[in-house]
């Protein structure tokens, strides 16, 4: 009698050393016999060798290959993504103190330069002066009353833009930076499944 076997790949995962992937390290496995389950879990898929240096791609076509020649009684219904991409993440290095500070330092400046560039090229002081003479009728070089809840102004809303005050989140929604950061990673797995991926391996005999 044949048995159907639910299978959905995991999307990526870690290890941090080369070792034999098993079928429970990269996907999830759901049927009605039980002992079935673990047998196929515990079902020995790749060796991570040093020939495949950091990254490996799994591809779902592969696995239902070997499990249907493991396991004749048998038939796989694949969930989800058709591959799994293992990295291989070595230990490390501490963090380097003064190489983060010259960083921060660096990108401080940086930011502090483009945020007064901008504000010379749309004139912002001239701005804020005749925005006080508007109100008060009065001419004056520093509206300090104007100038001050800008700047704090400025810091705050760039704050709640990024969602972020160290490691506290203000609220659940990601910020435009993790959304753009999820974006490269969706393209940069793609981009691996494509050309890592041995089944699209248009020269196997290199």
């Amino acid at each position: 009698m044949t048995t159907i076997v639910y299978l959905r790949m995991k999307k990526n995962i870690e290890f941090t050393e080369m070792q034999e992937v098993r079928l429970k390290h990269i996907a999830y496995v759901s049927s009605t016999d039980t002992i079935l389950n673990d047998k196929l879990k515990n079902t020995p898929i790749y060796r991570i060798t040093k020939k495949d240096k950091n990254i490996v791609i799994i591809d779902s076509f592969l696995i239902i290959d070997h499990l249907t020649n493991a396991f004749n009684t048998i038939e796989i219904q694949l969930i989800g993504p058709s591959q799994s991409i293992i990295r291989v993440i070595t230990k490390r290095k501490p963090i380097n103190m003064l190489i983060v500070s010259v960083v921060w330092i660096i990108l401080f400046i940086g930011t502090a330069m483009t945020i007064m560039n901008f504000h010379y090229d749309v004139s912002m002081q001239e701005v804020q002066q005749r925005l006080h003479y508007l109100l008060t009728g009065e001419q004056n070089e520093y509206p300090l009353w104007i100038q001050i809840p800008y700047s704090l102004g400025l810091g705050i809303g760039t704050l709640l833009f990024f969602n972020h005050w160290f490691n506290k989140r203000f609220n659940e929604e990601p910020s435009p930076l993790e959304v753009e950061i999820f974006k490269y990673q969706q393209d940069l797995d793609s981009y691996l499944n494509h050309y890592e991926n041995k089944v699209n391996d248009t020269n196997p005999s290199s």
